[in-house]
């Protein structure tokens, strides 16, 4: 008899990005077989969502997809990619992002069909609505940049010209590509994309109707009140689980 392959290790981590991959996917930013999420681990070392033997895409991600690399790509273990799988092409988005700045663990890749539209059309993501989506409207009102290469960032010098349009702000679009977003946790940083996509499909809606966007006046914006970490992603995660499960 064959020896048993030991569990892997990080197996609640691994879970939380599986599920997170099939949320993006369920809500229509990650359509077919691309896109992924990664989670800093340590110092040099990430677990990423990656290409396995038998892919059918995000929508059907499995823990055993989520593999632990170091910083360059490399196995953390040797079992990690045994079996056929192999890291993300444009894992120089996440390891650059992650190089780069402390304050951000997860970051997430999708290719969004309204956000990628909506860039195409020239609409920006502004802050057009005020409470239909609190975190949306603060996260647009700062500003989201676009960086304008429809390129597959799949290399450091690449990711450096990304990072660079990117500048403070959480979220950058790929103009004909897609989207990256970066924050502390994997929830949060689906979260932004959800809201961005939202604020992208409205935006669509609205000009389609012919009607002009417009920015949410500063008073409004004043009036909204900060519901807190435990309401914006907590219970907003909770909502986008039970979501996947009821759809499943």
């Amino acid at each position: 008899m064959g020896q048993t392959q030991p569990p892997l290790a990080h197996a609640a981590e691994r879970e939380a990005i599986a599920l997170a991959c099939r949320v993006l996917a369920h809500r229509g930013l990650a359509d077919g077989i691309l896109g992924h999420i990664s989670l800093r681990m340590g110092e040099n070392s990430l677990l990423v969502r990656c290409r396995g033997p038998r892919e059918r895409g995000l929508a059907f991600t499995e823990a055993s997809d989520i593999r632990l690399v170091d910083i360059d790509g490399n196995p953390a273990a040797e079992s990690e990619l045994e079996g056929g799988y192999a890291v993300p092409n444009e894992l120089p988005l996440h390891t650059e992002l992650l190089r780069q700045r402390a304050d951000t663990n997860a970051v997430v890749h999708a290719h969004p069909p309204r956000v990628v539209a909506a860039d195409l059309a020239g609409l920006g993501i502004r802050p057009i609505v005020g409470a239909f989506d609190i975190p949306g409207t603060r996260l647009a009102a700062g500003g989201v940049p676009v960086y304008p290469r429809g390129v597959l960032v799949r290399n450091r010098q690449l990711a450096a010209e990304m990072l660079d349009a990117m500048g403070d702000r959480p979220i950058v679009l790929l103009r004909g590509h897609g989207l990256t977003s970066a924050a502390e946790t994997v929830e949060q940083a689906v979260l932004q994309a959800i809201s961005v996509d939202t604020l992208a499909g409205l935006s669509l809606q609205v000009t389609a109707s012919g009607g002009e966007l417009a920015d949410l006046p500063d008073s409004d914006m004043a009036e909204l009140p900060d519901l807190g970490g435990s309401f914006n992603t907590q219970t907003a995660w909770r909502h986008e689980l039970a979501r996947l499960k009821a759809a499943e």
